[in-house]
């Protein structure tokens, strides 16, 4: 079955000049260094666009599949409409993905609100733009989305989320799909909030159902197992309520190469399973092949972004570790910190030097657990260096704060040869330009 670039550990363009150095994109890797100042976020577009098209080719057997770019992952302007130039809609989690994705020019029809706690004001901005789907999540939720609805005489178009009790084995604060889960309705709960919906809630127009099971995912089987419970409970509703549900989303979760030993599957083989059980189930539980939704998100952006950074001090524990800081860390990438994820780096003015130390990657912030990669096989560092670490597209941006007052990175889109800003640099003013001193402390 063919690869696909969820399964490299580097984006596509990945080579060594001719100066010894990395590029990507046709970039020398140095050289933007040098250019936009580190720490920096790259993507590379080629890499981007081509992970969009293998979804796409995995899952053309079956016409009726909406994909849906899980934005939480990296959601900026510029790959909002990299993403829309590709078919893609927009699986968004808050006000401000959806405002971004807006502001870049989407067709609202396209995407998708999710979430477990979503404020008045959040859907409400979400109805008057016309996202086309809302992920209803809790009874809470149907009460406020069918009052918004009502005082603006819309009815507005939804998916319940359900819990369908699948649990995958992935770090616990990033399994969505289990019972005892803050996402989604129970499956007990579901026919309570379908006689709300027919009897009290008449401005929202229930399509289908909704669940995900996870991130960072490598088992296959998970994702027949879903797509089993939820066109069961799409035949079963439909036969108890009179209904003709048709829509299923099936979320995301594939997961991508960190490191050497991961081995995650590729778009195909997870195609070919779910498109298979897609044909039995609409045969098993006789329903209409149902439009189906899928959320992928870290496997569409996470192999097309790199960090660089810059070497400074170093320390040699005696008779223990060697660590080399560099400028950056838990503010741009705290996902070691919070995850204990693991990360692929090489030097990117040295790649063909020998591998002669193991180091430990230390990030400039203060605290002791601030370390970006452990044990580390890497040419003799010294200050000046520019470290690259790979698979850094997914949630590094996203989850980036400005810890220790430290200003956020800028991202380039690398593509041809070509270096192009997408986000710019944060500066001290920026820093500093909510901060308000009342009158009587200026005195």
């Amino acid at each position: 079955m063919s690869e696909s670039t969820n399964q490299y550990l580097k984006p596509i363009t990945t080579l060594v000049n001719d100066k010894g150095n990395i590029e990507i994109g046709g970039c020398d890797l140095v050289d933007l260094a040098e250019k936009f100042d580190t720490p920096l976020y790259v993507v590379d577009e080629k890499t981007l666009r081509s992970i969009c098209k293998d979804y796409k080719k995995a899952f053309e057997k079956y016409p009726k599949i909406r994909m849906m770019y899980a934005s939480k992952a990296l959601c900026t302007s510029a790959i909002s409409k990299i993403l829309d130039s590709e078919g893609f809609g927009f699986d968004t989690v808050s006000s401000g993905e959806i405002y971004t994705v807006y502001k870049s020019g989407i067709d609202m029809s396209k995407v998708l609100f999710n979430g477990n706690n979503k404020s008045y004001d959040e859907l409400e901005l979400a109805v008057n733009l016309g996202v086309g789907r809302f992920s209803a999540d809790n009874f809470f939720e149907l009460a406020l989305l069918n009052d918004i609805a009502k005082s603006k005489e819309k009815f507005v178009d939804i998916l319940l989320r359900i819990t369908p009790g699948i649990e995958c084995h992935t770090h616990e604060y990033i399994q969505t799909g289990h019972l005892d889960s803050k996402f989604g309705f129970d499956l007990t709960q579901i026919d309570e909030a379908i006689e709300l919906i027919q009897n009290e809630y008449t401005n929202l127009k229930l399509h289908g159902l909704h669940a995900h099971i996870g991130s960072q995912i490598f088992e296959t089987s998970i994702y027949p197992d879903e797509i089993e419970i939820m066109a069961r409970e799409i035949s079963r509703i439909n036969k108890t309520f009179g209904l003709n549900l048709n829509e299923i989303n099936i979320g995301g979760g594939l997961g991508v190469k960190y490191t050497q030993k991961d081995a995650p599957p590729s778009t195909y083989e997870i195609g070919e399973l779910i498109i298979n059980k897609l044909n039995e189930v609409i045969e098993k539980y006789e329903i209409e092949p149902p439009t189906v939704f899928l959320e992928p998100g870290r496997s569409i952006i996470s192999t097309a972004g790199v960090t660089l950074y810059t070497v400074g001090s170093s320390k040699q524990v005696p008779h223990g570790t060697k660590y080399v800081a560099v400028d950056g860390g838990m503010a741009d990438n705290p996902r070691p910190s919070m995850y204990q994820a693991e990360y692929f780096a090489e030097i990117a003015n040295k790649k063909e030097a020998e591998k002669n130390e193991t180091v430990t990657i230390a990030g400039r912030f203060c605290e002791s657990g601030d370390i970006l990669i452990k044990n580390v096989e890497l040419p003799e560092l010294f200050e000046g260096d520019i470290l690259c670490v790979y698979n850094t597209g997914a949630y590094n941006y996203s989850m980036a704060s400005n810890y220790n007052r430290v200003t956020k990175p800028a991202m380039v889109l690398v593509n041809d040869s070509n270096s192009e800003i997408i986000v710019k640099r944060e500066t001290l003013d920026d820093l500093i330009a909510h901060d308000i001193i009342p009158d009587r402390l200026k005195k």
